[in-house]
């Protein structure tokens, strides 16, 4: 959530929300300001670079400036239809609940999800990927029925994006967000629910397929979406992580550097992605006790 200047003062509601606002709730937004500065240090820094790239430094740090990018190594992009896609992950969270792993942690989304690299994940938990390509809102509500028999630590929620392109409103994506956190606490009430932001586009850099879907798609109107997802999450009792600006560029946009074709990211996009990950689970997660069942 953005504190507007004076020029533009905080709508009334937002006001009284921060002044209701829990402890709790404002440390949160705290531990994400401080999360957006740390990873743009590490930006400046240029720490956050591709595991090959570090190692072929080592090797032949002469010849640092003759390298070329490195080619982003994604997760697996099958061609699979919607139900296919579906029974994989049917399997795979079966195979969670019978082997219960320590802290199963689910990565809920679209293909934003599906494509973050198992190798990047953050270490120390154990990762169930569940997200699909094209996923909206209430096709990710529809299916939180796999996860019924894990007991999944934590799960990290991105969804959205797709909504938009389709011309879904604003407020029924809100209503089914809220279902969805309301759902999962009902089936696992104590796991630890992290509502993450839906990330901008690249504009008319961008290079996607439905590139013209995305013009008419205003940037404005993520942000705007996202302040409402975080009064959401205040109001639901779980945390938002609000990843929106480590990726946008001076004009709002998503930084083209960190996108494969304008909507979907590249490696150097999920490190930075990875990093927001780390950061905040040793923030916000990792002091805490796990949950109990």
């Amino acid at each position: 959530m953005q504190l507007k200047s004076a020029a533009n003062p905080i709508p009334e509601r937002v006001s009284i929300a921060l002044k209701k606002a829990p402890a709790w709730a404002l440390l949160s937004l705290l531990t994400n300001g401080l999360l957006i500065l740390a990873v743009f240090v590490l930006l400046l820094r240029n720490e956050i670079r591709s595991p090959s790239l570090q190692t072929s430094e080592v090797k032949n740090p002469t010849k640092l400036e003759q390298k070329q990018p490195v080619p982003p190594e994604l997760g697996p992009r099958h061609l699979w239809t919607y139900p296919q896609w579906v029974a994989q992950l049917e399997r795979e969270a079966q195979a969670a609940a019978q082997n219960k792993p320590e802290r199963l942690t689910v990565l809920a989304g679209d293909s934003l999800s599906l494509w973050f690299p198992a190798k990047l994940l953050p270490a120390g938990r154990a990762w169930l990927n569940q997200g699909i390509s094209g996923e909206t809102s209430n096709g990710l509500l529809r299916r939180l029925t796999l996860l019924d028999r894990t007991q999944p630590e934590t799960v990290f929620v991105m969804i959205g994006i797709n909504d938009l392109i389709r011309g879904v409103s604003d407020e029924a994506i809100l209503d089914n967000q809220r279902l969805i956190i309301q759902d999962l606490r009902w089936v696992h009430p104590n796991v630890e629910i992290i509502i993450q932001s839906i990330l901008p586009h690249s504009g008319a850099k961008a290079t996607w397929e439905g590139r013209d879907r995305l013009l008419a798609l205003p940037n404005s109107r993520i942000r705007e979406l996202n302040r409402q997802l975080a009064l959401l999450a205040q109001e639901e009792g779980v945390k938002f992580l609000d990843l929106y600006q480590l990726f946008t560029d001076t004009q709002g946009n998503l930084r083209i550097e960190l996108s494969s074709d304008g909507l979907h990211l590249n490696e150097q996009g999920y490190l930075v992605w990875r990093s927001a990950l780390q950061l905040f689970t040793q923030l916000e997660l990792d002091r805490q006790p796990p949950a109990q069942y």
